[in-house]
């Protein structure tokens, strides 16, 4: 059933990006409440699968697949729609590619995502519920203000030369907060993996230079 249930946040992601680039402006206003039945989903997902007994490390890198997906293909829409610079987008995807390849380590030797993490900033910053919860809040707020001022210039003209300004403002700053939460929880996945294995192995028998 959890995995049913983060299929259905995939199909629904792209029905999001058609609306955002395909549907009619009135319709467009859908798009900030769909962003967020996709993330309440990520939610669900997770609490369906510890109630039912269904946690799996499967079941763990799916999930942990699809919020990647739905990550890097919203930016990319906003930094291709103009709604945010498209540096953003780069670093986003940048990030995830990094995170996903260690972790596909980790995934190799039979270790969850987070729980591959070994220092205690490290589990609380990248596993942590306060973290993850709080990341997933700013993410599922910017993608949702962003879009659902996408229609607005054509809606509401007269309110947006009013107060376009304040309302892009407020759409950067929210997605300035999620690069800033992406980093923090990017980086120590990326060093603590460094650190167990950046040291060159010594073969056996050999001698060491000076």
């Amino acid at each position: 059933m959890a995995n049913l249930i983060t299929t259905a946040r995939f199909l629904l992601l792209y029905l999001l990006v058609w609306m955002a680039y395909r549907a009619p402006p009135a319709w467009q206003l859908l798009d900030a409440p769909l962003v967020v039945v996709i993330f309440v989903l990520d939610g669900i997902d997770g609490y369906v699968a510890r109630r039912r007994g269904e946690s799996s490390l499967f079941g763990s890198v799916f999930d942990i697949a699809v919020d990647r997906v739905v990550e890097n293909v919203l930016w990319l829409v906003l930094g291709d729609l103009g709604l945010v610079p498209i540096w953003i987008a780069i670093l986003f995807v940048t990030r995830g590619f990094l995170v996903d390849s260690i972790r596909s380590r980790g995934a190799a030797r039979g270790e969850t995502p987070f729980g591959m993490m070994r220092s205690p900033l490290g589990r609380f910053l990248v596993a942590g519920h306060f973290m993850r919860g709080t990341y997933g809040v700013v993410k599922a707020t910017a993608f949702a203000w962003l879009l659902m001022i996408q229609p607005w210039p054509m809606l509401f003209p007269a309110l947006w030369a009013q107060w376009s300004g304040v309302l892009q403002g407020i759409g950067h700053g929210l997605a300035y907060l999620a690069v800033l939460f992406s980093l923090a929880r990017g980086l120590p996945v990326m060093a603590e993996f460094a650190l167990r294995n950046g040291r060159p192995r010594r073969t056996p028998g050999a001698r060491g230079t000076r």
